[in-house]
């Protein structure tokens, strides 16, 4: 939902004059700027060679337990191996920045192992020691997914009004709209930033009205 909408702003704006798209399935982007790599991600060369040279890697790849019929194996293989892999070959191919889409609360040592895996991810990513390693903890996303899900419906209903409520250490759980994440991590991909560094709900939003504002 978020690398949709990521590929679409940064299709616009002028600053990227390649944009390379490494997706799981056959997909049809008709633009000048893309260039569409089909990737076998179980294969570390494979994902070396279709990454190839570049300046900034977005990673928004993701699943759910619906989705893999709740093997946690194939779970940490999407939400925790993929976004490895292709940080090991961002940096291997001389790759400076890499963005992350995380979540709020992600940590190796929660009992969550949704959290869980989120945390290991970032961990073990970090140890890569890239030049520039930006981290997004988005809490709830709000966005027009492609498959139904009746809980995130509710979720939907109920996310603005009680967002109220989340004040002081509970604004990181605000939902962020999918848009409002893919411009701050295109915003972030601008600015200086060694080292690891890690955005939550404000940080996002202002990202994306320092963009704005200028």
């Amino acid at each position: 939902m978020v690398g949709q909408q990521l590929v679409k702003a940064l299709l616009q704006d002028d600053t990227f004059t390649t944009v390379k798209l490494l997706v799981r399935r056959p997909y049809t982007v008709n633009h000048p700027k893309t260039e569409v790599q089909l990737v076998d991600f179980d294969s570390l060369d494979d994902i070396t060679q279709k990454t190839g040279k570049g300046d900034v890697i977005f990673c928004c790849v993701g699943t759910t337990n619906k989705k893999v019929k709740g093997d946690k194996t194939a779970y940490r293989n999407i939400d925790h191996n993929i976004p490895f892999n292709v940080a090991w070959a961002g940096l291997k191919n001389g790759y400076e920045k890499y963005l992350l889409v995380s979540a709020v609360g992600a940590n190796a040592g929660s009992k969550n192992f949704y959290l869980q895996l989120k945390g290991e991810a970032e961990d073990d990513i970090s140890n890569l020691h890239l030049h520039s390693l930006q981290i997004f903890r988005p809490s709830f996303l709000l966005g027009n997914r492609k498959e139904f899900r009746l809980g995130e419906l509710f979720a939907k209903i109920l996310a603005k009004p009680l967002s109220i409520f989340l004040g002081g250490s509970l604004r990181k759980y605000k939902p962020v709209r999918d848009i409002t994440l893919a411009k701050a991590m295109i915003a972030a991909s601008k600015k200086d930033c060694e080292g690891k560094c890690i955005y939550h709900y404000d940080d996002i939003i202002n990202l994306v009205s320092q963009t704005t504002a200028i």
